[in-house]
Parts: structure tokens; C-alpha cells; sequence
């Protein structure tokens, strides 16, 4: 069986893998769902069967489970690759996979102190997934460790800043020669195997920056509301008419010292729609001394012992027993809070990732909140890019009444692998394998 003669392949696609055989550093940027990934994907079978005896072979993603949830998987499925689904192998959890026989090092690289797993090694092929979201120390050291006689590096990305390194340091100087670069643009229309029912389904699950991103696969910057996709009249409901929840997902805490202090808690409907349910806060006044940890964990406490669904009996709630998780800069408040009982975790804390998660989720109505989050309900429509930032090619909100919006990003990308299977959202690289 030929996998290439069965797969539905655009002429672009095609080209873009028999040309990376021609460069060292290969770039597939663009929308969503446009193929860059299956092209990349192909390339790499290519270049492991063709890659040198010396050198490690590796691939790189924000996380080992994004680089399962993205690679590995999508490689191990026979309706995609054929045969060749059968030489890929891994167990979860483990960073180490043999495809075509050659053993595979898996990575992640989530922050500045991932660059530190690189040193050392002497590699002669990578696959990056989603570049962008890599710290630049780590994709300048991973191009140094490419120094086998005829490395390669494959990487794929979806857009960002105009400003980002990857851009104005890489794909915008591919036309040196010296670079041995080849970079590559692809949107929805590069990818044959989408059926436009999905296509149309995809696109009205972003707005604003992500849909100039990730449908139009145009590289601009940040400005304006974060959640400009926030609609009152969509997204707020009444507490009272809250359906029944299947479980509470998690709580999310950010801790102020000066500032207020915010929980949020989220439940998952039966409706399989995500909600926040309820919210407590502690706003400083400067009438009184500000609150303690000890007087905010006693806070905090009596509020989760209490109902938080309108069918529980407010003198006899029922115990909430899903997982709490903290800002992770918060490690005293976390102290106190054991020390009184109350087990919690640090937040993941990754902010552009969990802000695209929760626009992702408000865009395509997955995402509502009770009308009881008076404080979330308030910050949402104030909650805006930092200007200052996105000049020096960062994306990042500006910090300023943000509490409940924290906590409510803590409270879903924590917990995301507990929900994920339930919500799904058009561009989940598990629902369409072949259209990555």
C-alpha cells in the first residue's frame, strides 16, 4: 500500500514535503485545520527513514502531552497513515517513542528553563510542534544541537505577533540563502480532506486576533478587548436557571495582597457546556485592615462548604470535592490554606494558551456564566491587550482588574484534561486527525 496515493493531498502539501528535503529548517505556518501538520507528519516518516546513523532524533512540543495529543497520536492512526501507523510506537507518558525503527526523544519546552534538556545533545532531525509557543533560548539552542552533516529541523506553527523571533528572526529572512530556510503559508483551502460543513463550523469557533490568526493565517498583534467574543446576552445566565451540573470541574483562586482576592468555580453541565457557577471575592477596603491569609483561608472555606447550585438545600449543601488550584505564585496563601485543611494545587499559568482556550470555548457558546459572577461578569469587557507589549512582540493583557478572569483561566486550563472529552471545539486535533 502507497499511504501517499490514499491520502487526499493538496498540490501544495505535496510540494512543501519533497522541498524540506532540500532545506534545514522547514516552517508550516497558518490557520487551523489547513494541513500543515499532516504535511509536516509525512516529512518526518521521510526524513527519519532518510536521516543519518549519528545524532539523536527528537521531537519538541509545549508539553509532553500536547506532543501525544498531536503527533503520536494522529501517527498511530491507521485510517491516516496505513501501515505506517504500525512503526510508531509509545506508551503514554513516557518521552521516549521508536518510529521506523529509530528511537524518538520526546520534549517539552514550556518555559525559559526547558533550553537546559538541550545541552548536550547532538541532534540530526527535529519535529517542532507549534514553534511559537517555545521560548526563544530553547529554539536557538535547538538549532545549534542540529549539527550532524545534513540535520534538519521540521516545525509547524500557527500565527502570532508580527513582532515574535520566530518571525522576524526566521521566516521573514528565509530568502537568504545562508538561512537554508523554507517557510510556508497554508490556509484552509491547502487542506482537501475538510468537508465544509466542518470548515464553516471551525471558522465561527474564533473571533477577532484568533480568527485573524488561526482562519486567515495572517501574523498580526494583539489589541483591544481579550474576549471580544464575550456577548452578555449569550454567555450570562441566570444562577437560577443553571442546569444540572454532571460535576464540578475545579475551583481557581488568585490571591491578592494589595488586590482583591478571587475564586471562581466551574461545573460541567449536562448539556456538555461548561459553566462558572459561582465566584467569591474579597475586595480590600481601605476602611479596615486588609485580611490575613488566615482570615481569607476561613473565607474561601465557608464559601466552598456552601451551595453552589440552585437545587442544593442551602442548610444541607452537598461537599464539593473537585480540585482547587492556586495561583502558583501564591505558595504562602497555599501554606495556610493546608495547614487548614484544604489540599491545593499551583494553577497552570501558561496565559496566552489558557486566554485562546477560554476565547475558543465563549466563541463557540461552550463557556457561560451565572449571573451570580458579578465580579467575572464585570472584568470581562475591561480585560484588554497591553499595547506596551504588543510593540516589543508580546502578547500579554494588561494587568489591571483581572482577578476573576485569572481565576477562571486557572480553574479550566488545570482541569482541561478532565473536561476535554466532553467539550469539544471544532479544532481539536482529536476530532479531524487527517485535517491537523
Amino acid at each position: 500500500m502507497n499511504v501517499l496515493d490514499d491520502l487526499p493531498l493538496s498540490r501544495k502539501q505535496i510540494v512543501s514535503i519533497v522541498e524540506a528535503r532540500r532545506y534545514r529548517t522547514t516552517i508550516w505556518s497558518g490557520a487551523v485545520r489547513a494541513g500543515k501538520t499532516i504535511a509536516s507528519i509525512l516529512a518526518f516518516y521521510d526524513a527519519v527513514h532518510k536521516a543519518p546513523d549519528t545524532g539523536l532524533i527528537i521531537i519538541v512540543g509545549r508539553t509532553l502531552q500536547t506532543i501525544e495529543r498531536n503527533i503520536i497520536e494522529p501517527m498511530q492512526d491507521e485510517n491516516v497513515f496505513g501501515p505506517w501507523a504500525a512503526e510508531v510506537h509509545h506508551t503514554r507518558g513516557s518521552n521516549i517513542a521508536v518510529i521506523l525503527g529509530r528511537t524518538v526523544h520526546l520534549i517539552g519546552a514550556s518555559d525559559v528553563r526547558a533550553e537546559g534538556k538541550l545541552r548536550g545533545m547532538t541532534c540530526c532531525l527535529a519535529l517542532v510542534d507549534e514553534a511559537t509557543l517555545l521560548p526563544e533560548n530553547f529554539w536557538t539552542q535547538l538549532q545549534a544541537r542540529l549539527s550532524v552533516p545534513g540535520a534538519r529541523c521540521l516545525a509547524t506553527t500557527n500565527p502570532d505577533n508580527p513582532a515574535h523571533y520566530l518571525k522576524t528572526k526566521f521566516i521573514d529572512k528565509a530568502s537568504d540563502p545562508e538561512m537554508r530556510l523554507r517557510a510556508w503559508n497554508f490556509t484552509m483551502d491547502d487542506n482537501p480532506s475538510l468537508d465544509p460543513e466542518f470548515v464553516a463550523t471551525t471558522k465561527a469557533s474564533f473571533t477577532g486576533l484568533f480568527y485573524l490568526r488561526n482562519i486567515l493565517g495572517h501574523w498580526v498583534a494583539a489589541e483591544g478587548g481579550v474576549y471580544d467574543c464575550f456577548d452578555p446576552d449569550r454567555h450570562v445566565v441566570k444562577w437560577a436557571d443553571l442546569p444540572e451540573m454532571q460535576w464540578y470541574v475545579g475551583v481557581g483562586v488568585d490571591h491578592g495582597t494589595t488586590n482583591p482576592t478571587a475564586a471562581t468555580m466551574v461545573g460541567l453541565g449536562v448539556d456538555n457546556v461548561l459553566y462558572a457557577v459561582d465566584e467569591w471575592r474579597y475586595e480590600p477596603s481601605s476602611k479596615e485592615a486588609r485580611r490575613t491569609n488566615v482570615q481569607l483561608s476561613q473565607g474561601l472555606r465557608t464559601w466552598l462548604a456552601g451551595p453552589h447550585h440552585p437545587s442544593e438545600d442551602p442548610d444541607s449543601p452537598p461537599r464539593i470535592t473537585c480540585p482547587v488550584v492556586v495561583d502558583p505564585a501564591a505558595a504562602d496563601f497555599r501554606v495556610q490554606l493546608k495547614q487548614d485543611g484544604l489540599s491545593t494545587g499551583p494553577a497552570q499559568n501558561d496565559v496566552l494558551y489558557g486566554i485562546r482556550t477560554v476565547s475558543a470555548l465563549f466563541s463557540v457558546d461552550k463557556l457561560k456564566i451565572a449571573d451570580r459572577c458579578v465580579g467575572l461578569i464585570k472584568e470581562i469587557p475591561g480585560y484588554v491587550w497591553d499595547t506596551k507589549a504588543t510593540e516589543e512582540g508580546k502578547d500579554q493583557p494588561i494587568k489591571l482588574d483581572d482577578h476573576s478572569v485569572d481565576s477562571v483561566r486557572y480553574a479550566l486550563v488545570s482541569t482541561e484534561r478532565k473536561w476535554r472529552r466532553r467539550v469539544k471545539l471544532a479544532h481539536d486535533s482529536k476530532a479531524e486527525p487527517v485535517a491537523a
